[in-house]
């Protein structure tokens, strides 16, 4: 049984920061790509940001290039995903997902976290 459970969620000011961090469960996670994806209200999810299993290969949406970055540390077993300058339509429930494989597609993804609620008020 894999489980991912995101932290770092929370209510923030425009122009703030955030910091989210998916810790993993899984115990083949230094084999795996890890993926941020966010779904706001009435909208479908759609992918933010992924990390390649040895943390050289990233990508990232163009509505977050430059300002979020995302990183791993494999002895934690953790991905991060370092959001600057936040925006009030950056608001979404924020879900990480691991992959056997570097992609963008979430139908790709086999596991997900729970999501963790990201507020940016205007």
């Amino acid at each position: 049984q894999v489980q991912l459970v995101e932290s770092g969620g929370g209510l923030v000011q425009a122009g703030g920061s955030l910091r989210l961090s998916c810790a993993a469960s899984r115990r083949t996670f230094n084999n795996d790509a890890m993926g941020w994806f966010r779904q706001a209200i009435g909208k479908e999810r759609e992918f933010v940001s992924a990390i390649a299993w040895n943390g050289v290969n990233t990508a990232y949406s163009d509505s977050v290039k430059g300002r979020f970055a995302i990183s791993r540390d494999n002895a934690k077993n953790t991905v991060y995903l370092q959001m600057n300058s936040l925006k009030p339509e950056d608001t979404a429930v924020y879900y990480c997902a691991a992959s056997r494989i570097f992609t963008l597609t979430p139908g790709a993804y086999d596991y997900w976290g729970q999501g963790t609620q990201v507020t940016v008020s205007s």
